[in-house]
């Protein structure tokens, strides 16, 4: 992740013409990261004590990002970003963990991949997958900012970094339920317990402040560089 919006900054801030960002092995690693990072927030939803503590803080570090990049940085701001997504998804779970914990874990994965499936083109106004769209939706929908939250985006709403809660909802659930499955077998994956890993682990209790960091850094570095 630090290393694409490495690259991103040098392209779209720093006005680098590289083509080769708009090729599809660069979507496919870009989608890769963002489905890693929601499937593995699902994942780790459950370990965690304070629930509502911890999804409030990461839904405000969100709007606080729209805020702050709003002002600031008007042409890259970032208006329902990654992490209000992950932090709506934390709120809504403390609700949805009473109904899904009688769930079969199986049919909970295959259910939520299915799902994100069929929703993961409704930005565009299409139930579908990528360049797949099996039912095109009402244009009505796409009429509000909470609509736009949502996954109806309105037209000419614009965002550098846009998540709505569907349909990646559907994929934080789903690593919810991962969760579940290897829980149960906690014999077969004690590795994932060890302590001591080194940076991983770091990485890991740190994961908020190093997403938080490292962009200003990143900017802020290749203006540097910029000027030598």
């Amino acid at each position: 992740m630090i290393i694409y919006h490495l690259i991103w900054d040098a392209v779209y801030i720093l006005d680098n013409n590289w083509t080769w960002h708009e090729s599809i092995f660069v979507y496919i690693w870009q989608q890769s990261i963002c489905w890693t990072f929601i499937l593995l927030s699902g994942f780790c939803w459950s370990m965690g004590k304070n629930k509502l503590k911890r999804g409030l803080q990461v839904f405000g570090m969100g709007m606080a990002i729209s805020l702050i990049t709003t002002i600031f940085m008007p042409e890259q701001k970032i208006i329902f970003g990654v992490l209000t997504m992950i932090g709506s998804c934390m709120l809504l779970m403390i609700i949805l963990d009473k109904i899904l914990k009688n769930v079969s874990p199986v049919i909970g994965i295959f259910s939520c991949s299915l799902l994100f499936g069929v929703f993961r083109n409704i930005n565009n106004g299409y139930l579908g997958f990528e360049s797949w769209n099996i039912m095109k939706i009402p244009s009505s929908l796409y009429s509000s900012r909470f609509m736009t939250y949502l996954g109806f985006k309105e037209p000419n709403f614009y965002s550098t970094d846009y998540f709505s809660l569907f349909p990646w909802i559907f994929l934080f659930i789903l690593g919810y339920f991962l969760y579940k499955i290897i829980k149960n077998r906690d014999h077969k994956y004690k590795i994932l317990y060890k302590k001591g890993i080194g940076w991983i682990e770091f990485a890991g209790k740190n994961s908020l402040r190093i997403y938080l960091l490292h962009q200003p850094v990143i900017y802020l570095g290749l203006l540097a560089y910029s000027y030598f």
